[in-house]
C-alpha cells in the first residue's frame, strides 16, 4: 500500500476546518474521514498481484550500441489498471526510461519497451519488475515486485571491422583470386606460364620448357588451410588501463580482427584465453558463425589478478595442431611477467611455429616523454623513456627467442596485426 501526492494534499486541506472548529471532534472526525475514503480507495484498486508478465528473449548486443527490450503486462483482474511499472535493470544497463505509465483495460495487454545502453561487456539482468496500482481517485493504491529475470549478452564492440574489407582484397590479391594479381613466395602450385624478365629462375620448369619454344616458369600461391592460433592474454598485466579501456579490451579487438581476417583468407582458426589455466577456447571448426561464438565467449572473460602461467600453452597448442601454426600472443610487454613466464618456453613454440607477439601500446608515453616545461614533468618524461627503452629491449630480447613483434597503440593494433599476417601470408612463412 501507498498514499500519493493527492491525498497528501487532501489531508493538508483538512487543517482548515481544525482552525474554524478547534476541538477533539473535529481531529478525529477528519481523521476518521480521510481514513474511511482511503479504505474504499484501496478496496477499489485492482492488486497489482493479477496480472501475467512476458519479456522478450535475451539478445545480443555490440558494446556502445543501444537495444530495444520489453516486457508485457497482462491485466487478470476485473477493473481497469491505472499506474505505474518500474523495470530493475541494473545500473550498468543504463536504462534510458526505467518508469513507464500503466493503463490496462479488463483483459488486456500492454507492452513496455525502454532503450539499454549497456556500459561495459558481459551480461547485464534485471531480477524485478514493480506494479504500483491506482484507485479512483488516484489518492493511494496498491504496490507489487514481481520476479520477473531477464538478461542482455553485451558483446565486444569490434570497431575495427571498418578495416577487415581493405584487408580481405589484400589476401585475396596475395592469393591470386582478384582481378590484381600480386604472387607471393607460397609453395602450393598454381599454374605455368611463360617467363618474363625478372622472374626467378628457381621456378623454371625445364621439363615443361623442353616440350615449349618458351622457357616455362612455375607459379605459386600462398598456402591455405593453414593454423593460426590466437592466445589471448587475461592475467594482472592486461587490466593495466589504456586510455578509456583496459589493454584486455584492446586485445580483444586485435583477437577478433586477427580471427575474421584468418578465417576469410581460409585458415583454421583457434582463439584460446589463458592467465593461470586456460579459460576459453573457440575453432572456426565448430558449428556457427565464428566472430558470434568467439565475441560471446570473450564477453564473459575479465581480466584477473593473477600472473599468467605461460607453461600451460605449448600442452595446449600440440592438442590444438600437429602441424606448423602461426601463433599470436596478444600480451603486454611487461618485462617481468615476459622474462619469467614466456621467454623458458618461447624456444619450444618458435621451433615448430612461427610466433608473434601483439602488444599495446601506452599512448601516455609519448605525451609524458614531450611534455618537459617543468621540473616535475622532465622527471616524468625521464621515468617515460626509461620505460620506452625497456620496451625497446623487450622487443629485442622477443626476436633473439625466434618471434616477432607488433607493438602498437589500442586503435591500431588490429590492423597492425592484420599487416604482419598478410606479410607473412606474401612471404610464404605460413
Amino acid at each position: 500500500m501507498f498514499i500519493s501526492f493527492r491525498f497528501v494534499i487532501l489531508a493538508i486541506l483538512g487543517f482548515i476546518p481544525m482552525v474554524l472548529w478547534p476541538g477533539y471532534l473535529t481531529v478525529f472526525g477528519l481523521l476518521g474521514a480521510l481514513l474511511i475514503v482511503l479504505v474504499i480507495e484501496l478496496l477499489l484498486t485492482p492488486s497489482p498481484r493479477m496480472v501475467t508478465l512476458h519479456r522478450s528473449e535475451n539478445k545480443q548486443v555490440r558494446l556502445e550500441e543501444p537495444l530495444e527490450v520489453w516486457v508485457e503486462v497482462s491485466n487478470r483482474s476485473q477493473r481497469r489498471m491505472l499506474g505505474r511499472v518500474r523495470d530493475g535493470w541494473q545500473p550498468s544497463a543504463h536504462n534510458t526510461q526505467a518508469e513507464h505509465h500503466m493503463d490496462i483495460p479488463v483483459g488486456a495487454s500492454q507492452r513496455f519497451t525502454t532503450t539499454l545502453a549497456p556500459g561495459r561487456r558481459g551480461t547485464v539482468r534485471t531480477q524485478k519488475l514493480t506494479l504500483r496500482t491506482y484507485g479512483p481517485l488516484r489518492l493511494g493504491g496498491r504496490q507489487h515486485t514481481h520476479t520477473s529475470a531477464g538478461s542482455v549478452t553485451v558483446v565486444p564492440p569490434f570497431r575495427s571491422r571498418r578495416h577487415l574489407p581493405s584487408r580481405i582484397h589484400q589476401l585475396r590479391e596475395i592469393e591470386g583470386r582478384s582481378a590484381v594479381h600480386a604472387p607471393g613466395a607460397g609453395h602450393e602450385f598454381d599454374s605455368l606460364r611463360e617467363y618474363v624478365r625478372g622472374d626467378d629462375v628457381r621456378t623454371i620448369d625445364w621439363r615443361a620448357s623442353a616440350r615449349s619454344d618458351e622457357l616455362i616458369v612455375r607459379t605459386y600461391r600462398p598456402e591455405r588451410d593453414r593454423r593460426v592460433v590466437v592466445v589471448l592474454d587475461s592475467s594482472r598485466a592486461s587490466a593495466v588501463r589504456v586510455g578509456d579501456e583496459t589493454r584486455f579490451d584492446a586485445g580483444i579487438e586485435a583477437a577478433l580482427f586477427m580471427s575474421a581476417l584468418a578465417n576469410a583468407g581460409g585458415d583454421r582458426v583457434d582463439l584460446l584465453t589463458l592467465d593461470q589455466s586456460i579459460r576459453t577456447r573457440s575453432s572456426s571448426e565448430e558449428k556457427g558463425h565464428l566472430l558470434h561464438r568467439v565475441s560471446t565467449a570473450l564477453s564473459q572473460v575479465f581480466p584477473r589478478l593473477l600472473a599468467a602461467d605461460w607453461s600451460v600453452l605449448p600442452p595446449e597448442i600440440s592438442k590444438v595442431t600437429r602441424q606448423r601454426a602461426l601463433i599470436v600472443l596478444v600480451t603486454p610487454l611487461d618485462s617481468a611477467a615476459i622474462q619469467e613466464g614466456l621467454i623458458p618456453i618461447l624456444p619450444v613454440l618458435a621451433k615448430r611455429h612461427v610466433v608473434l607477439v601483439a602488444a599495446v601500446a601506452d599512448p601516455e608515453l609519448d605525451e609524458m616523454a614531450e611534455n618537459r616545461s617543468a621540473s616535475d614533468e622532465a622527471f616524468i618524461a625521464a621515468s617515460a623513456e626509461t620505460q620506452k627503452l625497456r620496451n625497446r629491449k623487450m622487443v629485442q630480447l622477443l626476436n633473439r627467442y625466434g618471434a616477432d613483434v607488433v607493438e602498437a597503440q589500442p586503435d591500431d593494433l588490429p590492423m597492425a596485426v592484420g599487416d604482419m599476417y598478410l606479410r607473412l601470408k606474401a612471404a610464404g612463412r605460413l
